[in-house]
């Protein structure tokens, strides 16, 4: 039924100003429209991410969003040259870390949270073995 329809990611955020400001410099995205003070919305690649004004923002333990990359090791150097900072989980069954990006046999990903808290990753688009 949804199969060939795009999905957009809806992050709460608590200021939407700082959200956007994160968004817009830290990530470059594009906006592409917005209801001032509630919501905006970004194009990403072929997709959408809207963040929300809510008062849930930060509630989120899992990871509400990814950005598949050619290089995740670039990325993350960019990303931290720009002030991001990498989550490290050193529990994960079969996972490694080398540095900010764990890896997986072919996977490679890196998490990192926005102003509010809601976790996001880069990762490589190689896909993992089945």
């Amino acid at each position: 039924m949804l199969g060939n329809t795009d999905v957009q990611p809806m992050l709460p955020v608590k200021d939407l100003r700082t959200a956007e400001r994160f968004y817009e410099q830290t990530l470059e995205l594009k906006k592409i429209g917005s209801m001032p003070g509630a919501a905006s919305v970004y194009q990403s690649g072929g997709s959408k991410l809207c963040v929300y004004r809510s008062e849930f923002a930060g509630t989120n333990r899992g990871t509400a969003a990814l950005w598949e990359v050619n290089d995740v090791e670039r990325t993350v150097k960019e990303l931290k040259a720009k002030g991001v900072t990498f989550e490290h989980y050193d529990k994960l069954p079969g996972v490694t870390r080398k540095g900010d990006v764990h890896v997986a046999g072919n996977l490679q990903v890196a998490w990192f949270k926005d102003p509010d808290g809601n976790i996001l990753s880069v990762q490589n688009t190689a896909r993992p073995r089945s």
